[in-house]
């Protein structure tokens, strides 16, 4: 079964955000530094959520795009939620989960891990490992202009 994920960039960045080297100097929840990750999402709402949580400055909004991934689900592999630590989703990211992405990147299992989203814990992100054989599998779909709705930082247009 094919599945489709979302990434949501700058669009100054967009020629570089499937390299892995965002994650590797600022890492995410489930990479340490120096780990090279891509953090994708299960929908597109959800990838913009993921932004809009860490976005400080209002005017960036309008400077994203979105970009599909497509891939097929044997190449992923899910994480299993029962060996979560309790705290998985805590801010700030407790290091018990940068250990868990960090060691399945390292290990190469898979090109593709899913994880629980910590902004809306019964969806999915998608990481991918650009360092497994497998990732030249995965359809990196065309970016497109991405709009925020003024509305959900409560802003006039």
């Amino acid at each position: 079964m094919k599945i489709t994920a979302w990434r949501i960039v700058q669009a100054r960045h967009q020629d570089r955000s499937f390299d892995g080297e965002g994650a590797k100097q600022n890492p995410g929840r489930w990479n340490h530094p120096g780990i090279p990750l891509i953090y994708t999402a299960g929908s597109l709402s959800l990838a913009a959520l993921e932004i809009l949580v860490h976005v400080e400055i209002v005017e960036v909004l309008r400077l994203y795009v979105c970009i599909p991934v497509v891939f097929d689900e044997a190449l992923c592999r899910r994480l299993d939620l029962r060996h979560l630590p309790k705290n998985w989703s805590d801010n700030p990211i407790p290091i018990s989960t940068r250990d868990l992405g960090s060691a399945w990147a390292k290990r190469l299992d898979s090109g593709l891990l899913a994880v629980p989203s910590a902004v809306i814990p019964l969806e999915t992100n998608y990481l991918l490992n650009p360092r497994h054989p497998d990732f030249p599998k995965i359809e990196i779909g065309t970016g497109s202009q991405f709009r925020f709705d003024a509305r959900l930082l409560h802003q006039k247009k």
